[in-house]
This record gives structure tokens, sequence and C-alpha cells, in this order.
């Protein structure tokens, strides 16, 4: 058991962390248990979405969450999980009626440029002398 003071409160925060940590990785196995009885790409965006977030927490390293969710896609692919799109399909933006008037613009304070630095002067090309200029 600890004695000083920092010791203790370093247990409490282990603990802590402990269940948390714990915590998310319960919804992990559930997620997954729920993905494997039932695959489909919904509940394997889930899964992939967890993992994430558990990388994000600082759980898991990022490798690892690639690799399970490789293993997870290995595996839809088998039992014929369609996959979704890469992105959604952007709606058109509708057309405005005429006589609505559009909002003012809103103005952003210019900036001052930056100075430019000047441009590093190129070293002079050597001259190529020959005997008869040189005696000059």
């Amino acid at each position: 058991m600890p004695i000083i003071k920092s010791a203790k409160k370093a247990a409490r925060q282990a603990e802590k962390r402990r269940s948390n940590n714990q915590a998310i990785k319960k919804v992990i196995r559930g997620a997954l248990k729920d993905f494997r009885a039932n695959p489909t790409a919904e509940k394997m965006s889930v899964v992939q979405s967890e993992y994430d977030k558990a990388v994000k927490k600082g759980l898991m390293k990022k490798n690892t969450a690639s690799r399970r969710k490789a293993k997870l896609a290995e595996y839809a692919k088998a039992h014929g999980v369609k996959m979704a799109a890469g992105k959604k399909a952007v709606k058109a933006p509708a057309a405005q009626p005429a006589a609505t008037k559009k909002a003012p613009a809103k103005k952003t304070a210019a900036k001052p440029a930056a100075a430019k630095k000047p441009a590093a002067k190129k070293p002079a090309a050597k001259k190529t002398t020959t005997k008869k200029a040189a005696e000059k």
C-alpha cells in the first residue's frame, strides 16, 4: 500500500485509467461480437470507429488498429458483405429564387503582405581565360 501522498494519488489515477480502458475494450468486444454474429457494412463501420477511438485515446497503437481493421474487412469480404462507397454523393445546391436577397458577405480584415526576402545573389560564373588574355 502506498504511503507517500503522490504515490496514493498515482494509484488512484491508475485505477481510474484501468477502469476506463476496460470499458472501452468491452465496447469494442461487444461491437465485434455483434458484427461476427450478423456481418453488415454498418456494423463493420461501428467496429472500425471503435478501433479508431481506442487509438485516439491511446489505448491501442495505430498499426494494431489498422491490422485488426484489415482482418475485419477480410472477414466481411469472406462473408459477402458489400462495402459502402468510399464517399457519399454530394447533392447539388438547390437553385434560389431570383426574388430572394443575398446576405452580405462577411468582411475579413486584410492581413498585410509579409515582406519578401531578397533573392540570394548567384555566384558569378568563373571566366575562362586563355594565355593570351592573361598576358595582356
